[in-house]
């Protein structure tokens, strides 16, 4: 219990609950599991890995073991050298395309949320518009159009997310844009892009990076569904999404070769999630609650 004094009497008043400097042991361990995956997807070439495109008929469906230690799938493809590849290709996406929205998005959010007025009505009018078009409809349009590849993927998605970020960027300006060092610099004289760049971007950028993580988290995710419905990386390319959907045919005789990718994938987009949402709270600049 906190002891205040005023002009000599003491008081008693509820304990502050202040907010949590340090970060969790769960925040530790997700950061540990992402640097692991991280790495081993930027070093699966110099991994003592067998390739993840070999096969093995005489070897289908074999439970872990010595040689293969998380097993094979269907085809006797080694598993973990399929998931460390498949890290590669998920990561890829999953920090790519929510970078295209970032940038993108973050930009005209910013542009929009400072200089109000018609701009901001055509921007907010598109960003509507693009939110309400079906986006599978537009992945399938792509792949349809220009082949199915990382690179097709990546910018589907990143297409996609410009909105979220768009949104969050004015939000973000618009609660800045009248705020006392903003007056002071506007009345100083500085000109637009100098108060955007100087004084707006490093207050919003931190905000941006924390949607950001999650951003990540949710590609994943995006990016699996739909190789598990055949519009993400073609095959032999190995990717989460697609593991899973080949390991659906063999779940009575080999679960591992479904559970092993999905759970993997759960284990990162947790860890995404984590990062993102402590990163978030400890730059939200509201006060902590009383």
């Amino acid at each position: 219990m906190a002891v205040l004094e005023i002009e000599g009497d003491t008081a008693l008043v509820s304990p502050v609950r202040r907010r949590r400097s340090r970060p969790s042991g769960l925040f530790l361990v997700a950061l540990v599991w992402l640097a692991l995956i991280g790495l081993a997807a930027i070093l699966a070439d110099f991994l003592p890995l067998v390739s993840p495109t070999d096969m093995d008929f005489l070897g289908k469906r074999a439970p872990p073991s010595a040689e293969h230690l998380l097993g094979t799938d269907q085809l006797g493809r080694d598993m973990l050298s399929r998931l460390i590849y498949g890290a590669r290709i998920s990561l890829t996406v999953g920090l790519l395309a929510p970078a295209i929205g970032l940038v993108i998005g973050g930009a005209l959010g910013m542009l929009a949320g400072y200089f109000g007025g018609r701009f901001e009505v055509i921007t907010v009018g598109c960003v509507d518009v693009l939110l309400a078009f079906p986006p599978l409809v537009l992945a399938l349009a792509v792949t349809a159009y220009l082949g199915q590849s990382v690179l097709n993927l990546t910018l589907v998605i990143g297409v996609l997310s410009i909105p979220a970020f768009t949104r969050v960027a004015r939000a973000v300006t618009l609660s800045l844009s009248q705020r006392e060092f903003v007056v002071a610099a506007r009345t100083l004289g500085a000109t637009h892009t100098r108060i955007l760049m100087r004084e707006l971007l490093p207050n919003v950028a931190l905000p941006l990076l924390a949607f950001f993580l999650l951003g990540v988290a949710v590609t994943i995710v995006v990016e699996g569904a739909l190789s598990f419905l055949g519009l993400g990386v073609p095959p032999p390319a190995p990717s989460w999404g697609s593991m899973i959907g080949e390991g659906r045919e063999s779940l009575d005789i080999a679960p591992w070769l479904a559970f092993l990718p999905a759970a993997f994938m759960f284990a990162t987009v947790l860890a995404f999630n984590i990062v993102g949402d402590t990163l978030r709270a400890l730059t939200d600049p509201r006060p902590a609650t009383l």
